[in-house]
């Protein structure tokens, strides 16, 4: 049997960032990073918790998505990429991300999505019914 990955997924934490309370400034820094990515947007939704508080958005993509969640309070970011297919740039649009919202530092995982290898994984049982 022949495995092939369903897609790329990178989780990434931003520090020391910008423009975390601003719906507006969120939605643009989504859409830089869909750009970025070559992907193809179909919709995007955000949440604003209220005046200086975080923002929640989700960048839907034909592709899978691209999600924010900020804490402005901290600086914080958590970013949430997943491409299908080959030809999309993740790291493209996490550059776009840091770039928009001026983060002073990043970390990131990159995981390959849909591969049957289990080394490393905890594995849960699943019951019937």
């Amino acid at each position: 049997m022949t495995v092939t990955p369903n897609g790329t997924h990178l989780l990434a934490d931003l520090y020391g960032c910008q423009h975390l309370a601003d719906p507006a400034a969120i939605e643009a820094a989504l859409r830089a990073a869909v750009a970025a990515a070559c992907a193809t947007l179909v919709d995007i939704r955000l949440h604003h918790f209220g005046p200086a508080q975080g923002v929640t958005g989700v960048a839907l993509l034909a592709e899978s998505h691209i999600s924010i969640h900020s804490w402005p309070e901290h600086g914080y970011a958590a970013i949430d990429i997943f491409l299908c297919g080959a030809a999309h740039d993740i790291k493209g649009a996490l550059s776009a991300l840091v770039t928009a919202l001026e983060a002073e530092s990043v970390t990131s995982h990159i995981f390959t999505r849909g591969m049957a290898s289990t080394a490393g994984h905890i594995q849960f049982p699943v019951s019937p019914g």
